[in-house]
Parts: C-alpha cells; structure tokens; sequence
C-alpha cells in the first residue's frame, strides 16, 4: 500500500485532537450565540478547528524532511517547530478586528474578539496535546463569559451618544436629564440646538445600562409626547 495512504493510531490521535478542539470552539460559541453575536458556533468552532490542525502541522509535518536530512548526513536543515503556531496568534487578531466596529462612538465586538483569540488558544493547546490545559481553559473561558454577563455584582453599562428631537420648552435639557435618570440612564455630556419654532435637537453622551436593549428603551421613550424622536 502507498505510504500516504498508511493510517496510524497517532492519525487517529490526530484527529481526535481535531473533534476535541472543534468541541471546544463549539461550546465557547454556544455562549456568543445566545448573546446574539456575529461571531457564533461555527466561526469559534472553524478557529478551534484550524489553530489545533496548524499546531499538529507545525510539531509533526516536517519529520519526514528531518528523517530524510538524518538518512542523507545533512546536517543543514534545521526545523523550528514553534514558527507555524507562532503565526497563529498573529493572524487570528485579523479574524477578531473584524468583529470590532465602532457606532457612534460606541466600541461593540471586543469581547467576541479576545473569545476568538483565546479559541485559537484553545485549539492550540489540545493541536499540541494539552487537552486538560484546553479543556480547563473552554470550561474557565465559558462560565466566566457567562458568569459575568448576568451576574449583577459589578454595574454593567456601556457609553454610547444619542440625540434627541423634543419639544420646546423651558429648560429642555434639564426635563430630558430628568427623564433619562428614570430609566438609569447618566447623562456626561450635552450639546443644545434649535432647530424650529416647536422643535430642537440635544445630542447626549450617555451611560446606561448594557441589559437594556434598544428595543426596550425606544418603547419607554417613544410614550413620552416631550420626546419627538431619537436615535442612537
């Protein structure tokens, strides 16, 4: 039989590291998927997936040019196993920009980014053989990812700017800071501007809390006849 057609129990091992690592990213995933990321089950089980197959390719791939350099007496080919891993963790950071963008001066995708990372990382250690280290590292990364989006210990809120299209009236900005603080919502920063005779805009920077949706929000805002419009 053809030697590349030859299976192995270290193949097999192989892609058994592969199903492990692919788990792994699935499991990490899961948690992104229930918070309505872009980056779900597939994206995090494809990372976990390719970084263990680059961590096999870069400790195992290149025996048979060392076995060959042995058989002929050359001493010249030197192989560096770490370099293909090394990339890995470089190129990954490409794949977790892309999950980052900034609306309205608002930063969303930084936790799915550093998750993809550390999936990468996961992959990595079980491609290598770790599999308590990788296996230590899914369960760590999922319950705290979890642990700290809806434990109430530490005040979750996120900065973000909206403006406002209300009534005019005495003191405007003070009746919209009063209306907001109902919904905890703190106002930082405030700039007026009168747009028409019964109508004027006031652009807020705001820190409110990450559990209320926009969804939530718009319909607590929209019964207030104070309130025109507004948009994040």
């Amino acid at each position: 039989m053809l030697n590349f057609l030859e299976f192995s129990m270290f193949d097999l091992e192989c892609i058994i590291r592969i199903l492990i690592a692919s788990i792994c990213g699935a499991l990490v995933g899961i948690e992104r998927k229930v918070r309505l990321k872009d980056a779900g089950i597939r994206t995090h089980l494809v990372v976990a997936l390719g970084s263990a197959m680059f961590m096999i390719v870069s400790k195992y791939g290149f025996e048979d040019m060392i076995q060959r350099s042995l058989e002929i007496g050359d001493e010249v080919i030197k192989m560096d196993p770490t370099r293909v891993a090394s990339t890995i963790v470089t190129g990954i950071g490409f794949l977790g920009a892309g999950t980052i963008f900034v609306r309205r001066n608002a930063i969303n995708g930084l936790t799915t980014a550093a998750g993809l990372w550390s999936t990468a990382a996961v992959g990595m250690a079980i491609g290598a053989g770790q599999y308590i280290v990788g296996l230590a590292c899914t369960l760590i990364l999922v319950l705290f990812q979890w642990f700290l989006h809806t434990t109430k210990i530490i005040n979750r809120t996120s900065i973000s700017i909206m403006t406002f299209k209300v009534a005019v009236c005495e003191k405007p900005i003070e009746k919209l800071r009063a209306i907001l603080e109902q919904e905890n919502i703190v106002v930082k920063d405030v700039s007026f501007e009168k747009i028409s005779v019964n109508e004027c805009r006031i652009v807020c920077v705001v820190k409110r809390p990450s559990n209320l949706s926009h969804i939530e929000l718009s319909d607590r805002l929209c019964s207030n006849d104070f309130i025109l419009g507004f948009e994040f």
